[in-house]
Parts: C-alpha cells; structure tokens; sequence
C-alpha cells in the first residue's frame, strides 16, 4: 500500500494558519460525541478527525472493532468542532457507566481521570507477532520525516507512523497532541483492517504510558519512539509482552523491553 500522509476531504478547518508571515499550527477543541452525549474533548489538529474518532474509540476500548462504529458526522460548531459518532445501544450503556468526562491538553493524554486505578490501566498482552532487523528499524526512522508533511511547515506537530517488516513507512498521521496523533494512525489502520501486529510503530515523540496503553489496546508488538520513555511505559510494555525502542536516535536504539523482536 502507498503512504498515506494527506488529509481527507472532510477535513473543514486548515492545519495552518498565517500569523505575521509565519505558518502556525490550528489547535482547536474537539469534542467526541456518543450517541449524543459529549463524553471527551481534546485539542487537536482538526485534520484526519474521522480517523481520531475511530481510533480514540478503539485505544479506548470504547468499541470492539470499527464495524461497531455506524456513523460518523465531523460537524463545526461555535466554540469547536464536534465528531458525531453512533455505537452500538450496549456499547454506550457501557461507555456511561464508566461516568468519564475528560478534558484533554497537547501535553497529557490523562487529565481527568477520576480514579488513579484508572491511570494505568493493564494493558492487554500482546501476540509473539513479528521481528525485524536493525536495518529496518534505521530506515523507518531515516524516513519518518518525509511523511510529515503538516509539520514541514509549522514545525509543531507530533507525528505517528506504521512501518512494514522492511523498515518502509506505509501510513502516517500528523497532531499537536503525541497521543492524537498515535489515535489518528490507529483508525486510519482500522479503516483500511491493517494487522497491526505486522509491522512497527513509530512516533516522534517521548513514549509515555499512554502510547503503550493504546498501542497495547490495538495488539502492537513493537512500538519505536524517537525520545526516551519513562518509567511507566517501561513497566507495562514489559507486563503486556510488548517490544519497546526508545531514544531511538543516531547510535542509539535502546531496546527496553523484550528486545527478542529486534534481530
């Protein structure tokens, strides 16, 4: 499959925008509606905001799959923009009965929990899945800039990226938010039924606790970030059976936990 890094046409708010010459980034709030009831807003970049539904619904365990998610309406409104999404009548009880109203920033995918057991959820253990080789894990890296096509521009802007087994980077997505930007590469690989134990992820950005939960949610086996990881994220990829590379600079890859798939 082609890399994919454009915006769909259902995009209706520009990722940039011009303030005195230069080209910033759009951060907007985005509100994910379920059945009519705002569960969670976010600020993101409003681009490939059908993707960040889906896969916010499903790194959150929300759905089961994208067959679950019936409808999906990206809708301006006066203080944001609204996602509309329809689930399934026992998915919803289910999503209320978890009572959370999130209110999330660019700098952490947490705030608002209400519980701490809600911090750090188990992350589910993943599958033997896949090995690759340091030369695929080079190339990945050498090329995930060329699949940043937003941040080109602003220079502001997370990205996430899925590579094949060779190291070639076959579909990325682009927000001011690390972990939008990871939600946005899960429903596009949703979208498309990609295996996404079959390959790696890579993202720019720290690896905190919260990439390696979604990551974990969707089944990744090796989850690659450019900056270091922090403690957290080391404790549950090794508990979920997860690959995780980090510092992943020139000279540096830094296999954290379960370093078997690296070969």
């Amino acid at each position: 499959m082609d890399a994919m890094t454009e915006s769909p046409t259902t995009d209706i708010t520009p990722a940039s925008i011009q303030v005195g010459g230069i080209a910033i980034a759009t951060e907007v709030p985005v509100a994910l509606v379920y059945n009519g009831i705002s569960h969670v807003v976010m600020m993101a970049t409003p681009v490939d905001l059908p993707d960040f539904a889906l896969g916010f619904s499903l790194s959150e365990g929300i759905v089961a799959s994208a067959a679950e998610v019936r409808d999906l309406v990206v809708q301006p409104c006066e203080a944001g923009i609204e996602v509309a999404i329809t689930i399934p009548p026992r998915r919803f009880a289910a999503l209320k009965e978890r009572q959370r109203n999130l209110v999330g920033r660019t700098g952490c995918g947490l705030c608002g929990v209400a519980a701490l057991a809600d911090a750090v959820r188990p992350a589910r253990p993943v599958a033997v899945g896949s090995t690759i080789t340091r030369a695929a894990l080079e190339a990945a890296l050498a090329h995930l800039r060329d699949h940043q096509p937003l941040n080109a521009g602003v220079h502001a802007l997370h990205a996430a990226g899925w590579a094949s087994r060779d190291g070639q980077i076959r579909l990325s997505r682009e927000d001011v938010g690390r972990h939008n930007a990871l939600d946005k590469l899960i429903g596009a690989m949703a979208a498309r039924n990609l295996d996404f134990a079959d390959g790696f992820l890579v993202i720019t950005s720290r690896c905190s606790v919260e990439m390696v939960q979604k990551a974990a949610a969707l089944g990744v086996t090796i989850l690659v970030a450019v900056s270091a990881p922090t403690s957290l994220a080391v404790d549950l990829a090794q508990r979920a059976g997860m690959t995780l590379i980090a510092a992943a600079g020139p000279g540096q890859k830094l296999a954290f936990s379960h370093p078997h798939r690296l070969v």
